[in-house]
């Protein structure tokens, strides 16, 4: 027999997440939004379906373990949130769903034990270059691994790039403007360490001091998606106390661990915490908008014209309604011709690690999303999170598709050491 939750299973969340069910009117515009409705065309896997699935978890006429397979399905990417007429704060609703039902799904021996490989390793940079390593064996073992985790082994780089380690601070080019702490990233800090290198320098172009705390962790976002409250709020704690106060703004190059940061004021609520959550949160900035605010030193010229599509990555659009800023920033470059998908701003498939527990459902996005960078005729593509950029890059591979995938702040970087030299 399943157990069906009750009022006291979700605590002081429910009220929470009554008035988000509450809001919902059911005129179905968040369906045309949707990917995952997009791709599988199920009213339960729409945001208005699965409210409706939420709803009957939360009332306690249907039990989490039933509902779990089309809420896992969602990819939490927000789409649905500027579409929605009511104000729906469904991201937030998703939130704090998945926390409360912790511990109450039915899961395959092999999806726990991706789950729990994910939240054991990707937090921990240290793990994640072991694990790499490991995966790296894995990839000549294909044929004897679990079908479900072979598309994992597809988005991984043959190696990790090697890198020098962050310094404690950066120093300002000419007169300081400005003083700024840096979140680093785990998975980027691994995959791509060039971006952050590339942050420091364009900052520092642009009279920036950086601060890079050397014994700053995750920042839980990844966790979040997971619905691993606890242990996120954990890792979240940490960098509270480690990030220094006495800078302008705590930016970050990734739009997932942006929009997770941005959520500490749910991640904190009711905890002793909360107040110093809500202010950390409140000096969060992507690069790209301070760099707006701040006021960009104008780059030099790429040396050869390029075309390039910008791709929104769905934590700067639909979570943070981050848009003109990264495109205001790639305009600025002298030779760069900014081209639009003009898809709605449509999930690439990453989100988080959604790539990495629902391949399929990812695998068609990702296809989908390299199709339309094709059609633009573009020379290379831009976005701002690490996760769409890996995404991007497989499904390039995947299609034999030769075209680049800048970070917004890898190409501004460029064209600035193009007028350097």
């Amino acid at each position: 027999m399943q157990h069906h939750l009750d009022a006291a299973d979700f605590g002081s969340r429910g009220d929470a997440i009554t008035g988000a069910i509450q809001a919902c009117v059911h005129c179905g515009l968040c369906l045309s939004a949707c990917p995952t409705y997009q791709v599988l065309g199920e009213e339960m896997d729409s945001p208005r379906g699965r409210i409706y699935l939420m709803k009957g978890v939360l009332e306690g006429e249907l039990a989490a373990a039933d509902a779990q397979r089309y809420l896992d399905c969602c990819l939490g990417c927000w789409a649905c949130v500027p579409a929605c007429p009511s104000g729906v704060a469904y991201g937030e609703l998703l939130m704090h769903y998945r926390a409360v039902i912790r511990g109450h799904e039915r899961r395959s021996w092999l999806d726990a034990a991706t789950r729990k490989m994910l939240v054991e390793t990707l937090p921990y940079p240290g793990r994640f270059r072991a694990a790499l390593a490991a995966g790296r064996v894995g990839r000549a073992m294909q044929g004897v691994l679990p079908e479900a985790w072979r598309g994992m082994f597809d988005l991984l780089p043959a190696a990790p790039p090697a890198s020098d380690p962050l310094p404690d601070m950066f120093p300002a080019l000419g007169r300081r403007r400005a003083r700024v702490a840096l979140l680093s990233g785990c998975v980027q800090s691994v995959l791509a360490p060039e971006i952050n290198w590339a942050t420091l320098r364009v900052l520092a172009q642009n009279g920036v001091e950086t601060v890079v705390p050397s014994t700053q962790g995750c920042c839980g976002a990844i966790l979040m998606h997971l619905g691993e409250e606890k242990a996120a709020r954990g890792l979240a704690r940490h960098n509270l106390q480690v990030f220094p106060q006495d800078v302008d703004a705590i930016l970050t190059n990734a739009a997932g661990c942006g929009s997770g940061m941005h959520e500490y004021r749910l991640l904190f609520a009711g905890e002793e915490d909360q107040t110093a959550a809500e202010a950390f949160a409140a000096r969060v900035l992507d690069v790209s908008v301070f760099l707006d605010q701040l006021g960009l030193e104008p780059p030099a010229p790429l040396p050869i014209p390029l075309r390039v599509a910008y791709h929104d990555a769905c934590h700067l659009l639909h979570a943070q309604g981050i848009r003109d800023q990264p495109r205001k920033l790639l305009a600025a470059i002298p030779n760069v011709e900014l081209l639009e998908l003009n898809d709605g701003g449509q999930c690439c498939g990453s989100a988080g690690v959604y790539n990495l527990v629902q391949p399929e459902i990812a695998r068609r996005l990702g296809d989908r999303k390299a199709t339309r960078i094709v059609e633009t005729r573009a020379d290379a593509v831009v976005t701002g999170n690490i996760g769409c950029l890996m995404q991007i890059e497989a499904h390039f591979r995947r299609q034999a598709i030769d075209l680049p995938v800048y970070h917004t702040i890898t190409l501004l970087d460029r064209a600035y050491q193009t007028g350097d030299g």
